[in-house]
């Protein structure tokens, strides 16, 4: 099963968990009806943009698309691993460990190619990231404020601000990415 199949079939569940309609979850999320239908049905390859809307939206993780089921023992090869990626290809997610039970973080590898300028949306209160830069370059804003960030820093953030990656450097930027649901 495919990557799309897989998102359409959790956004159809957590849905119907919900008793809502299509109308009620593009009223909750922000995305359109027809674009929802499509996820269902696995025929649209959706954006980080749109499935940050949609987890937002259903009061979900973002990683919650991807995996129903997590084993006791799990190995990760990044390369293994299919990204999502935003409208113009430069912000690329790779989900590692999504969230699970009684767990309250995820864990991405993110490549951010040079010229990448990506926008996230507030998370819900209370979530932070913490970004840990592995390779390249990345310039950060969150609530307006700017952090310039090299290979081999780190940083934590309250993100249910906007907050702002921007890889302004020759070649990309890379790390892994936790987020942390209170």
């Amino acid at each position: 099963m495919n990557l799309n199949e897989v998102i359409g079939r959790r956004l159809k569940a957590m849905r119907g968990q919900k008793n809502w309609s299509l109308d009620q979850a593009a009223k909750a999320t922000g995305v359109s009806k027809p674009m929802l239908s499509q996820i269902e049905r696995g025929e649209s390859n959706p954006t980080v943009s749109t499935l940050w809307k949609i987890a937002n939206g259903l009061g979900v993780s973002f990683s919650s698309f991807l995996e129903e089921n997590q084993p006791a023992i799990k190995q990760v090869n990044t390369a293994d691993v299919e990204p999502i990626e935003n409208q113009d290809g430069t912000f690329l997610v790779s989900p590692l460990f999504p969230i699970e039970p009684k767990k309250s973080f995820e864990i991405y590898a993110v490549e951010l190619l040079p010229g990448c300028h990506y926008t996230s949306e507030p998370h819900a209160p209370g979530v932070e990231e913490y970004l840990l830069l592995q390779e390249g370059s990345l310039s950060l804003t969150v609530h307006r404020e700017d952090f310039q960030l090299s290979s081999g820093q780190n940083i934590r953030f309250a993100a249910d601000y906007v907050h702002v990656y921007k890889n302004q450097g020759r070649g990309p930027a890379k790390l892994i990415m936790i987020i942390y649901y209170p």
